[in-house]
This record gives structure tokens, sequence and C-alpha cells, in this order.
């Protein structure tokens, strides 16, 4: 059976710390209780789709240690399927160390680990094995860029259609831009790319417009403002319900694999007249971001 959502990203062991604020540099501070958790990005973001009513596949890669097992077996748990994704004997899974201070906003630094070790070759192969015309491919930027690149080209190929958050920023070739539909950044993320500011609904309208002469359509997250999407037959803005922040960790990841989900769902690849389909998916990802930030850690917790 052909797949009808692919992720392919990272998955971590996350150790999280409230603290009142952020250090200053050489700075030491006291802060509550450790909390370790499942995440990544392409871990959470499988979630909130499978969450979103998909059925995901994840390929990805783990350490052969507890952490990837608790990893595996997180996923599994949550509706995404995990039997394509890749156990390495030669890195442990990888490590996110993550302080969130009260007032929601997070600091995150990542150790690779595994997540180094994903192969394009053989993400290439288990994609031409599960893909074909309508499958979605959702992907980010925590594994090495060889084997974004070459998942995009291939589902690209095969008729499918990548959605590629651009996260962490980084510079990566027009030729992946130009498979993505849509691409998903954040403001900083759009200013890396255009040099414009994207700070309100108005200024990442026209920081938009600009990328869109190097992709088939754009969504720009604006935190509490919601998202602003523009396709070449569609555009808006879509704001965010008013909720309480308790931590944005996950809330990129939970509005990403909704906007997955969603495309998945109506089987819109290859990047027709989505005009109607991509306003629809930012309207799940916006209610699935506000309410990721209502809860503590990168995903949700169980029912």
């Amino acid at each position: 059976m052909t797949a009808s959502l692919i992720v392919l990203g990272s998955a971590n062991t996350d150790y999280t710390v409230l603290v009142e604020r952020h250090p200053q540099p050489g700075e030491t501070l006291l802060g509550d209780e450790l909390v370790i958790a499942t995440g990544g990005k392409g871990a959470n973001q499988a979630l909130a789709a499978a969450r979103a009513g998909a059925m995901p596949v994840f390929l990805g890669a783990v350490g052969d240690d507890g952490n990837g097992r608790q990893m595996l077996d997180a996923l599994g748990a949550g509706g995404v399927d995990v039997s394509s994704a890749a156990v390495v004997d030669d890195a442990p899974t990888g490590i996110a160390l993550i302080t969130v201070a009260r007032d929601g906003e997070n600091t995150i630094v990542v150790a690779a680990g595994a997540n180094a070790r994903v192969n394009a070759h053989e993400v290439e192969a288990v994609i031409r094995a599960i893909a074909g015309r309508g499958t979605v491919l959702l992907a980010q930027l925590e594994i090495p860029l060889p084997a974004v690149r070459i998942a995009a080209e291939t589902i690209d190929e095969l008729g499918g259609r990548t959605v590629l958050n651009l996260s962490p920023s980084r510079a990566v070739p027009d030729e992946l831009l130009a498979l993505c539909d849509p691409l998903i950044v954040n403001e900083s993320e759009a200013h890396d790319l255009t040099g414009l500011t994207a700070g309100t609904p108005d200024e990442a309208a026209v920081a938009a417009a600009a990328l869109l002469d190097r992709c088939r359509s754009v969504i720009i997250t604006l935190g509490g403002d919601g998202a602003v999407f523009a396709s070449a037959v569609d555009s808006g803005h879509l704001p965010a319900p008013s909720v309480t922040v308790v931590d944005t960790t996950g809330a990129g990841d939970a509005f990403a694999g909704a906007i997955a989900a969603e495309l998945a769902e109506q089987g819109l690849a290859g990047g027709g007249d989505g005009a109607a389909s991509l306003r629809t998916a930012v309207e799940r990802g916006v209610a699935a971001g506000a309410a990721a930030v209502q809860w503590l850690g990168a995903q949700p917790p169980r029912d």
C-alpha cells in the first residue's frame, strides 16, 4: 500500500528544565525538576500528524540504546509506523537540552547523535518502496541535508508533494526550495531567506510573496499572530486564538504535523490548484499550534 504521509526527520530525547528566566552568558540559575521526554522535530511532527488523523510513516534514526527503544515505542503507541526507522550501533539517540522560561519561551541545544547517521541512499530506497502519486513528504533540517534533498527529489519524481519546515535555519539549495509545496518558515527563518522583516502579518505577506519566486507555496508562522500563507492562486492571514501559553517548545511541530496531515488527507500531491486546501491546512495548523502551547514539553500528554 502506498504511504499517504512520510515524515523524514530527527528523533531526540528531550531534557527540559523550567526556569524563572533564561540565564545570561556565564550565569548559573536553579531550575525546577528535570523532565525527560521523547522529542525531536521529526518525531514530534509525526506524532502531531497522527494526532490530526493521519497514518504517518517515520523515517529517521535512533541509537541502539534505551532512549532509542523508548522513542520507537512512544511513536508506535502514538499511531506512527516505525517499521522503516533505522537503528544504528555507532551513535546514541539524539539529545535535546531545553530550558523553558515562565513566559513560555524556550532555548534548545541539540546533540544530533544518530540523527547525523540518516543516510540519503537508504532514505531514497525506502521512499521508492512505499511512496507514490499522492504521497506527502514532511521534512525538517535536524538531519543531514543530502537526505532531505534526495527525499524531496524522489517524492517529486513519483508525483508526490514535499512540505519542508526549514528549521533549524540553514542554507539550502534553490533546487530544494523549488520543490517545496509549502515551505514552512517562522519570522527569523523567513528573514534569513529573504532579508526582509516578517514580524507582522503585513510584513510577512511581503516576505511570502518574495518567497513564491523560489518555492511552490509558502507559510510563515507568526506565533501568537497566527500564520500568513501564499500560493500562486491564493494568499491570506489566519490569526491564532488567544490562549494561555505554558511552553512554546512543540508549537511549530504541532503546526507542521497538522498541515501535512490535512494535505495528505485531501490527496493534493503534485502542487496543483490547491488554494482551498492550503487555506484549510493552515487553519488546522494554527489550531494545533495554539493547543500545543498549553502543555509543557514538545509532545502532547497521552489521552
